[in-house]
């Protein structure tokens, strides 16, 4: 069947951004109220995982395109809920970094993403799985991960927190040894940070991969084995000025599945959430997996 796009169906986050006192419905009425055949609903969160459960249940109803209401992690949420229904994902960004928003051109400005709503376009990207779990911005181990368990611990939110934490974890952190099987190369190495991305960037415009398509079937891998200072400043200048693969301070390959083993623990991320922890890990695409809609300015 057909998805209808005509009916949208917000899944809300109340506690994303630093905005406590964002008006989403006098926003789409403003916005959508007036649209004749247009249908939408607002449905909030109230647990971790909510998110995933209403984005299920608005699929089975026959809304067209749900829309994520929150960051990254929200945005996960209601990925996750929506594979295998047909229904689009939409992205209403409010978070602190919005990763996959900025990569798939969807404005910042609330009222600016909700027109993007009137005549959706909708591309289907691919999604990465890490041990099973899908992702659809980037996943990683080592430090982002560390970073990312920290940052959830910290109490409050926005770049401001994330710069402090990761600063004040920089001096505590150590590399891990790991095994990496890629392209049927066997890789033994030190692993401060790995990441996986489906996306060309974590969020507020930090390019971990800058070359990443989010369309191609692949995964772009970025290997950091070590970060003393010298390199430390290096990669900061790198993510944000988008030549991290030229820079000579990390390691790039690209690959439809790849594993990684180590003789302890390694914390990992999905879109900036910590996930968890494993000695054995794989990561896979899945080529066109979730309809999307994205912005005008979208290339890929």
């Amino acid at each position: 069947m057909t998805p209808n796009y005509s009916r949208l169906c917000f899944i809300f986050n109340p506690i994303s951004g630093t905005n406590r006192r964002f008006d989403l419905r006098g926003l789409l009425h403003r916005q959508l109220g007036s649209i004749s055949g247009l249908h939408y609903e607002v449905r909030p969160t109230e647990y971790a995982g909510h998110a995933e459960e209403l984005a299920r249940s608005a699929a089975t109803e026959g809304f067209g395109v749900v829309v994520a209401v929150g960051g990254d992690g929200t945005v996960n949420e209601v990925g996750r809920g929506l594979l295998g229904t047909g229904a689009a994902m939409g992205v209403l960004p409010r978070g602190s970094g919005n990763g996959l928003a900025r990569h798939l051109g969807i404005p910042l400005t609330p009222a600016a993403a909700v027109d993007l709503l009137r005549k959706p376009r909708v591309l289907p990207i691919d999604v990465g799985r890490l041990n099973g779990k899908p992702f659809f911005c980037t996943a990683g181990l080592g430090f982002d991960a560390h970073v990312s368990r920290c940052f959830a611990e910290a109490g409050t939110r926005g770049l401001a927190t994330y710069v402090r934490v990761a600063l004040r974890e920089y001096g505590r952190y150590q590399a891990t040894p790991i095994d990496i099987e890629v392209n049927n190369q066997h890789i033994s190495t030190d692993c401060y940070v790995l990441a996986f991305a489906n996306a060309a960037q974590y969020g507020n415009n930090a390019y971990i991969a800058p070359l990443a398509n989010i369309r191609d079937g692949l995964l772009d891998l970025c290997l950091i084995d070590q970060m003393p200072l010298s390199r430390a400043m290096r990669v900061a200048y790198g993510l944000a000025a988008g030549d991290l693969p030229t820079s000579g301070a990390a390691t790039y390959h690209t690959a439809q599945t790849v594993r990684v083993s180590s003789k302890q623990p390694l914390g990992f991320h999905l879109d900036g959430d910590f996930a968890g922890e494993a000695t054995n890990i794989a990561v896979v695409i899945e080529p066109l997996a979730l309809p999307v809609v994205v912005g005008t300015s979208f290339k890929q």
